[in-house]
Order: structure tokens, then C-alpha cells, then sequence
């Protein structure tokens, strides 16, 4: 029998626990991802997994949906709070992603289903490092996440920090984090850690990577660096997390665990068996600042990435529905000499033009050929090194601050939130 109609026979769900019974023997454990539709794979108390052929094996829910027992000792799932005064607060905000997500036997697919709480209870290691609230702002995977969610999200974190908590973890999915926590960057002032976390695979697959991170989440939550950052593996093995500043990070690997990278700048710190290693020594302290919030961001900005025949059209475009366009040019910031004609009736018109480089390592630098120099004149605005996606969420930000060109463009040629470094750093093109 298949594992999913058995499955369904014995109306039992995945991530449950079960009785398995099979040639006089009795295995107890979570059911788990299975890599064929002929076994089912438990994962034991001991933490080994062990696959079953599911034919004359019978498979039994240890408690009913109601909750009451059927003979066995009655497994709670539930998140005790037990809080210890000696230990700091930290809040959860969970937004859904891979961390959130397991699989659905139903469907074959990944779909987020956990909470905050969730992720509590089945990493027993947190308990040792803080005392744990949790609040769940969306159920989503990353794709879906948008502007709107960035307000909601900065929200729920000034309130979190405005009741007093020492530190915030945010869950959330990977493909959009480096977005997300570039828009806490800039809406939000922090005395507190700020730690985005995500997994690459899901809780339930024998090779998830959410323990570690979320750990490294809570050490970092506790530790003394008041940043937005990323938290996440720093390489493919289950040794230590990096902390990313979240205006510098992006993700470089589709799915690899160690995926993300910090860009043109040091990690702000190393994360290994407990130990916050501050990396970068340009951050900010616990309590340097105040809570302070700006949640509003301009909706009508976009990104358009130049390739080489791209008709300006597509350029004219956009502006005509857009309040604001970061162009992602080839090298050190250009594009086509049939651009240029275009880009100055654009910004002449009130849309500001922000040049980033497709390059991501190094800074735009439109003084050292020709094409460059006919940008300036024509009032591109230098994206520095911020990556390209940080310029889109800043320009967001800033055109709520201003509709001034020339106030806009000296926000964007200033360092805010650790987006722009007045000298890229060679050595993290190696990390």
C-alpha cells in the first residue's frame, strides 16, 4: 500500500506521532518526508530516523483528533511558557517561509503551517537562552511577502520592542528576506537585536538547517548588537551562523544551506555553539538608540535591469506609472548612449533615477567613461555599493521623506542603516 492511502486510511496527518505495528514489532515516532510512496520514514525519541515498508504494516494515531488517549501515554505538542525572571525576553514574530512550512502529504508540496509556538516546541535548546512570546503576522511564503507586509511586519516589532522585549526573532522565507529585512533597516530605528531568520528545507526533512539557525537566531537576539540582521548557516555544514547587516545581504544560492552572503561588507558577526563573535565593529549597541518608526513606504518604485538592445521605451514606460525606478546598469553603472535622452526627460519630469550595478560586488562609478559622465549631467543619482534591491527600498523610503530631487538625492547618497560603506572591503568578495 502507497503511503499517502495509507495515510489517509488510518486518518493520520504528517509531523504527528504514531504507532507503527509490523511483524510483532512496534516503532513510536513523527511521521517524516519519505523518498518513496512504498515506505514510511518515523523519526524516533532517540532522534534516528527508520523507514518501514508500509505493505502489512499497520499504522496507528497515538492520540484520536480529539485529543484523548487510545492506550499509549498521551503526547503534548503544546508550547509551555515556563519563564524564568533571570532570563532576557525575546519575541517571535512569525511570517511563514520553509522555516514555517513542512510537508503535506496530499499535495507532495511544501506549504507553511506552523506558528511561532511551533517552532518553540520542537527546538528544546531555546529554553536555555531566553523566555519566549509568540505572534504570527502572516502564514507566507517569501514570494507572496510585499511592501505591505514590511509596514505590518516593522509594526509588530515597534510594538514588541515598545512592551519591552530584549530582542526579536522575525521567521520568514529566504527567496525575499534580504528585501524585507532592508525595509526593517530603513522603517525602523532599534535599541534592540533584530534577527530575520529562514531555513532553506523544511523542519522535517532529516537535512532542515532551521535548528542551527534558529538558535543562532536566539543567541544573536540576546547578544549586544542593537541591528536588523540575517541570520543563517555560513556554509553546508552544522557549524556556525553568520549575522548579516540587513542592508548588505543577499541570497546567492537557490538552495544550498549555506546560501546567503554578506555583499561588499563584513558579516557583523559569527555565531558558533552559543557565542555571538562580533565580525564587523560598525554597528550599534543595546540602547545606543531609541525605538523609533517610519512606516510608510512609496509603493511606485521598481527595479528594471539593463540588457544590452533593451529598448528605452521600456524605460519610458515604466516611468509613466511609477514614482520612482532604480536601473540595475552593466559594470560601473551604464547603459546604451540611446538611454541617456530618455533618462533626463524622465527625471526633468520629477521620477528620480537611482544607478546600481548588476555587478553587486564593488560601487557604481559614473565619472570614469563617457557614457557614465552623460548620466550625471543628465541627474542619475550614484547608487554608491548599496546592493540593488536596498537602493529600491530606500528610494521607497525616502520618497515618503521628501518629493524635493535635489533632498532626495543627498537621503540616498547618505548612509543610513550601514547600506552604503564609504570603502567596499576586497576581503568579502572571498567569503
Amino acid at each position: 500500500m502507497k503511503i499517502k492511502n495509507l495515510l489517509d486510511i488510518t486518518d493520520v496527518r504528517d509531523s504527528k506521532k504514531v504507532l507503527v505495528q509490523k511483524n510483532g514489532e512496534e516503532y513510536v515516532g513523527k511521521v517524516m518526508p519519505s523518498s518513496d510512496d512504498d515506505h514510511i520514514v518515523l523519526k524516533l525519541d532517540s532522534g534516528y530516523n527508520i523507514g518501514i515498508k508500509t505493505k502489512g504494516a499497520e499504522v496507528k494515531s497515538i492520540q484520536d483528533r480529539n485529543g484523548s488517549q487510545t492506550g499509549m501515554e498521551k503526547i503534548s505538542t503544546d508550547f509551555e511558557k515556563k519563564y524564568d525572571p533571570e532570563k532576557p525576553d525575546i519575541s517571535i514574530i512569525s511570517t511563514g517561509g520553509t522555516i514555517a512550512s513542512r510537508v503535506d502529504y496530499r499535495t507532495g508540496a511544501v506549504s507553511s503551517q506552523f506558528d511561532a509556538d511551533d517552532i518553540v516546541s520542537t527546538i528544546p535548546e531555546l529554553e536555555d537562552i531566553a523566555n519566549y512570546s509568540g505572534k504570527m503576522v502572516s502564514n507566507l511564503l517569501s514570494e507572496n511577502v510585499s511592501p505591505d507586509h514590511w509596514v505590518k511586519i516593522s509594526k509588530a516589532v515597534y510594538n514588541e520592542i515598545e512592551k519591552g522585549a530584549d530582542g526579536i526573532i522575525i521567521a520568514h522565507g529566504t527567496d525575499t528576506l534580504s528585501y524585507t529585512a532592508s525595509a526593517l533597516s530603513f522603517i525602523l530605528e532599534t535599541p534592540v537585536p533584530i534577527a530575520l531568520v529562514g531555513s532553506q528545507r523544511s523542519a522535517d526533512r532529516p537535512s532542515s538547517d532551521n535548528v542551527l539557525n534558529v538558535v543562532s537566531a536566539a543567541n544573536y537576539a540576546v547578544s549586544d548588537i542593537a541591528e536588523v540582521a540575517v541570520i543563517m548557516h555560513a556554509e553546508t555544514s552544522d557549524s556556525f551562523c553568520y549575522a548579516h547587516r540587513g542592508t548588505k545581504v543577499r541570497k546567492m544560492h537557490t538552495s544550498r544551506r549555506g546560501a546567503f552572503r554578506s555583499i561588499d561588507d563584513l558579516p557583523l558577526a559569527k555565531i558558533e555553539d552559543g557565542s555571538v563573535i562580533s565580525i564587523n565593529k560598525n554597528y550599534s549597541t543595546r540602547g545606543e538608540k531609541k525605538a523609533n518608526l517610519q512606516a510608510e513606504l512609496d509603493k511606485k518604485c521598481t527595479i528594471l535591469k539593463f540588457t544590452p538592445g533593451m529598448s528605452p521605451e521600456v524605460l519610458q514606460n515604466l516611468a509613466s506609472t511609477h514614482n520612482g525606478i532604480v536601473i540595475e546598469g552593466t559594470g560601473l553603472g551604464h547603459v546604451s548612449s540611446d538611454w541617456i535622452p530618455v533618462i533626463k526627460n524622465i527625471i526633468e519630469s520629477g521620477v528620480p533615477i537611482v544607478m546600481t550595478s548588476q555587478c553587486l560586488y564593488g560601487r557604481v562609478c559614473n565619472r570614469v567613461y563617457e557614457t557614465g559622465r552623460d548620466l550625471i549631467e543628465a541627474g542619475v543619482i550614484q547608487g554608491e555599493d548599496m546592493l540593488p534591491e536596498t537602493a529600491l527600498v530606500k528610494l521607497m523610503w525616502a520618497l515618503k521623506k521628501t518629493n524635493n530631487i535635489e533632498e532626495l538625492r543627498k537621503i540616498m547618497k547618505t548612509n543610513i542603516s550601514g547600506e552604503i560603506c564609504k570603502r567596499s572591503k576586497e576581503n568579502t568578495f572571498l567569503i
